[in-house]
This record gives structure tokens, C-alpha cells and sequence, in this order.
């Protein structure tokens, strides 16, 4: 049984992460040739717009998520209550998605800046919305939610007695909070903007909207534009550094981080009211983020969509729209299954492993979901290219068969969303207490027999979430599903970009809301799962 494990655990450890060691291949023989045009060509530009961008959103979403999370949890004040969970929301929305619902309104044809020329005139200086700015502040409204999590569950979990002494030594609340709250929620603030400057790696359709040139948004380009191979594979391996770059700083920071707080029965902190003006400012405050990010674009999609639905010269639903739906749900539904297969043997298998080595080879096979869609798009598909390439050399097959195949798709998909479905297995797992494996082996049961009867049956809600969860980031997928998806096999997030792309922002609508409405599945139960954390 031992050896058993230990097959699974290292056979699925080298399945997902083949891939990214194609990637990283390059690394260690790098093509000089290839590496001196791009350096001609805009390499330096990428590479400047893209740590600019990531720096720039991580910032952001740290002051708006931090200072969010601080209101609710350190104040009282009219709709705290149902802004608390509300202000999660904007997770639900596809940054590719906020991203044309702002090009179109805010772009110079949009009604905004046609408004401005009439109130100021023709010549009436207005903020170019097409730049890194206007693509900044996009990724913020839309990822500041995972600061804003973290934050909140962070300042929940210390103790009141710690802020009241320091409230005591003569500290107004605002010093205590910088000088005693912030340093003890950093590993927490660290993790959530990490983990926003790898999305922020990872997207190229928002960026591309907003003509930023980035690296994810370069290989896409040399990929698909140039049909270079080796260039694009060469770029990947530069952006593949730098996510691995920002995880080990982010490690880095957390392993030096040595903050405790009492836990259990411990007071947490008590809101204060506000009264007058400062209450409706906090209020209005949330309401702004909370309209600007998630309530007033999904009012504007909802209107392009009755719109475009009232249109009758355009099929709609009945036929276009509804072989997309089909193609989406078939997707994204068999990767949930597949991920949530893989992470239930690695979840169960790890459990009983308690070396470096083994618990080395599940973080080795988690890490796609840190690094970007186009470096697993690229990776998979270079090493489903060689192996075809393989097999015709050894006449065992007569035509490729992964590459451009469905098999390839769900590949990328694997590796891409593992981290997600094994995350919540894991964290099922861990309520199965020691105690009851114990019992169980001293009444003779084996490992086989407590995995069936014990392990599997208790890590059903773990698993169902993981594969709501991986089933709608599927269905947002973009980078991944553009590269590797087979020829005529087209997605709703692929029908609203190529649709927002050609400036049919009220088309766009369609397919854009229907993603909207899946994602708030998943908002609804990460909001559940992270207030059954705080308050337990």
C-alpha cells in the first residue's frame, strides 16, 4: 500500500508539472539568437509595463482591500452588515468583462467623455482610459476582494485586549492600527497581494483592451501572431521566473512573520459606532466600490443584453449563443470532474506522509494555479507537441493525436485549476481528527478500508466546493482556452472576447452576463466559508 502512494503521489507530482518544466527548460539553455530580438524589439517594455502594472494593482488592492476590511471589522454603521459580505461581489466579475463595460463607457465614443465635450467643449481635456492606468484601475476593482478577504479574517482573529492596552498607553486608534493591527495581519496582507500580482501576470485580455503591452499579453501575441514557437516558449520561461519570483518573496515573508494571537474564547474586537456624517461616509464609501466595481456594470450588461435580445435581424440564444452555453458547461463540467478526481488521490494520499519530500511534491503539483495561463497554455502545449512528435517517429500512431485535441484542453485545465479543488479537499481532510483514524486501525481496519469508510465519505463538502469552483473558473477561462482549445470548439469567455475585441460591446453582453451570474456561485460560497473561519 505504501509503494502504491508513493507511485500515485510521484506519477501525478511529474503529470502536472511536465509541463512547466518545458517551460522552464528554456532557462537553462537560452537561445541567444531569440533573446537579442526580442531585446530589439519591445522586451524591455514588456517587461517594464508588466512588474509597473503588478506593482501598481498590488498596491492598490492593498490600501482598498485593507482599508475596507478595517471599516467593517472596526466600525458600525448603516448596511455594515450587508456590505460586509457584499463587497466580495466584484470576484464574480471577469476582469476581461469590467474591462470593455469601462472601455465602452468611458472610451472617447462612450457616453461619458461625449457628455464631457458637450458640458466643456470639443477640445476638453479628459483621462486617456487606454493606457496603464485606466488598466490598473480595472484589475483593482476587480482583485481587491482577495486583500479584502484575508484582511478581514485577519483582524477578526486578534484580540481586543492587545488593541484596548494599546488604546490605553494613550495610542489613538488610528496609530494602534497601524502600529499594532497591520504588523500583526501582514503574513495575511502579503499572501492576498501576492496572490493579486500573479493574476495580474496572468491576464492579457484586460491589457490588451487597455493597449498595454505585457509579457502574458506578448506571448500571446508572438504565439498566435507570429506563429514562433520558440520565441513565445522563450518569453514563458522569463514570465514563469518572475511568478516563481513573487511566491518565494512571498514565502520568504511569511516564514519571517512570528506574530501568535490567543485563539478560542479570547474577546475579539468590539465595532464602534459611527454617528452623522463619519456614518455616512463609511457607508457611501462601500457603496462607491461596490457600485463602480460589480452593481452598475452588471446593470449595464444586463441593458445591452435586453437590448441586443430585442434586436431581431441577430440570432441569439436559440442558436449561436446556445451552442456556446453547451460547449461551456461540457468544459468546464469535465475539468471539475478530472481536477476534483486528482485532488481527492493527491488530498488522500498526502495524508499519510508526513516527509519534506512528499509534502515538496503536492506544493510542486499546486503550483500551476500561481503562474500564468499563457506559460500552461505554452508549456502544455510543447510537451503534447513532443510526445506526438514521439509517437510518429516510432510509427505508433499515423496522425497527432493530443495536440489541438480536447485531451490537450483538459490537460491545461488540470494543471491549471489543481491548487483550487485540492485546497478544499485538504481542508475537509483536515477535520477528520487523529483520534478517529486511530480508533478505526485499533478496531483492524486498513489504510484501504479507512480512506473508504472514513476519509472519502467526510471530504464530500470539500470536494463539491472544489468543483463548483474549478467548473466557474473554467468557464472565465481565457488565455488557456484560446491556445490549446480544439479548431471550431468555441467558449462564452472566448465569444466575449473576440465580441469586445471588435467593439460590439452590446453583443458582448450576452455571453459576458451569463458568466457574471455562474461566478457568483462561488463569491456566495467562499463569503460562507470565510465567515464559518472568522467567527469559529
Amino acid at each position: 500500500m505504501i509503494r502504491i502512494r508513493h507511485a500515485l503521489l510521484a506519477s501525478l507530482t511529474v503529470l502536472v508539472a511536465a509541463p512547466l518544466l518545458f517551460v522552464a527548460a528554456p532557462l537553462l539553455r537560452p537561445s541567444t539568437a531569440i533573446w537579442q530580438h526580442l531585446w530589439e524589439t519591445r522586451l524591455l517594455e514588456m517587461l517594464i509595463q508588466t512588474l509597473t502594472l503588478a506593482g501598481t494593482v498590488g498596491l492598490g488592492t492593498l490600501l482598498l482591500g485593507t482599508s475596507l476590511a478595517w471599516l467593517v471589522s472596526a466600525y458600525r454603521f448603516p448596511g455594515r452588515d450587508w456590505l460586509t459580505w457584499m463587497l466580495v461581489l466584484p470576484l464574480a466579475m471577469p476582469s476581461y468583462v469590467l474591462g470593455f463595460v469601462f472601455m465602452a463607457t468611458f472610451d472617447i465614443a462612450g457616453p461619458v467623455q461625449s457628455a464631457w465635450r458637450n458640458w466643456f467643449g470639443f477640445d476638453a481635456w479628459f483621462p486617456e482610459i487606454r493606457s496603464p492606468g485606466g488598466a490598473a484601475i480595472v484589475l483593482t476593482l476587480v482583485w481587491y476582494p482577495y486583500v479584502y478577504l484575508l484582511a478581514r479574517a485577519a483582524f477578526a482573529e486578534q484580540s481586543a485586549v492587545t488593541f484596548d492596552a494599546a488604546r490605553a498607553m494613550g495610542l489613538r486608534r488610528s496609530m494602534a492600527f497601524v502600529r499594532l493591527v497591520l504588523p500583526l495581519a501582514r503574513p495575511s496582507l502579503a499572501a492576498g497581494v501576492t496572490l493579486v500580482m500573479l493574476e495580474t501576470l496572468t491576464d492579457f485580455a484586460t491589457v490588451r483592451f487597455f493597449n498595454v503591452m505585457t509579457l502574458s499579453e506578448g506571448v500571446f501575441r508572438i504565439w498566435e501572431g507570429m506563429m514562433d514557437r520558440a520565441a513565445a516558449l522563450e518569453l514563458a520561461s522569463l514570465l514563469l521566473f518572475i511568478g516563481l519570483g513573487l511566491i518565494l518573496i512571498e514565502r520568504g515573508l511569511r516564514g519571517q512573520a512570528r506574530f501568535t494571537q490567543l485563539r478560542g474564547s479570547v474577546q475579539r474586537l468590539t465595532p464602534v459606532p459611527l454617528q452623522g456624517w463619519r456614518a455616512l461616509a463609511a457607508t457611501g464609501a462601500c457603496l462607491l466600490v461596490l457600485g463602480v466595481a460589480f452593481v452598475l456594470p452588471s446593470l449595464q450588461l444586463i441593458g445591452w443584453t435586453l437590448a441586443e435580445l430585442r434586436n431581431t435581424t441577430i440570432p441569439t440564444a436559440e442558436g449561436v449563443a446556445g451552442r456556446y452555453i453547451v460547449v461551456t458547461l461540457g468544459l468546464a463540467a469535465s475539468a471539475a470532474l478530472l481536477t476534483a478526481l486528482v485532488a481527492l488521490i493527491l488530498a488522500v494520499c498526502s495524508r499519510f506522509e508526513d516527509g519534506r519530500l512528499w509534502r515538496g511534491l503536492v506544493r510542486v503539483a499546486t503550483l500551476g494555479y500561481a503562474l500564468p495561463g499563457a506559460v500552461i497554455a505554452v508549456g502544455t502545449l510543447s510537451l503534447l507537441a513532443a510526445l506526438d512528435h514521439t509517437l510518429l517517429a516510432g510509427g505508433v500512431v499515423g496522425t497527432m493525436i493530443f495536440t489541438g485535441s480536447l485531451t490537450g484542453l483538459l490537460y491545461a485545465y488540470l494543471v491549471r485549476f489543481l491548487a483550487i479543488a485540492y485546497s478544499s479537499t485538504e481542508a475537509s481532510l483536515d477535520k477528520v481528527t487523529p483520534q478517529l483514524v486511530e480508533a478505526a486501525r485499533c478496531m483492524g481496519a486498513g489504510q484501504a478500508r479507512i480512506i473508504r469508510r472514513i476519509h472519502t465519505p467526510l471530504v464530500r463538502a470539500g470536494l463539491l466546493a472544489g468543483v463548483i469552483l474549478v467548473f466557474v473558473d473554467v468557464m472565465k477561462e481565457l488565455p488557456v482556452t484560446l491556445m490549446l482549445r480544439p479548431f471550431g470548439m468555441d467558449t462564452l469567455a472566448i465569444w466575449t472576447y473576440m465580441l469586445a475585441a471588435e467593439s460590439f460591446w452590446q453583443a458582448a453582453a450576452i455571453p459576458a452576463l451569463f458568466i457574471v451570474g455562474a461566478g457568483v456561485v462561488p463569491v456566495i460560497l467562499l463569503v460562507r466559508a470565510g465567515d464559518r473561519l472568522v467567527l469559529r
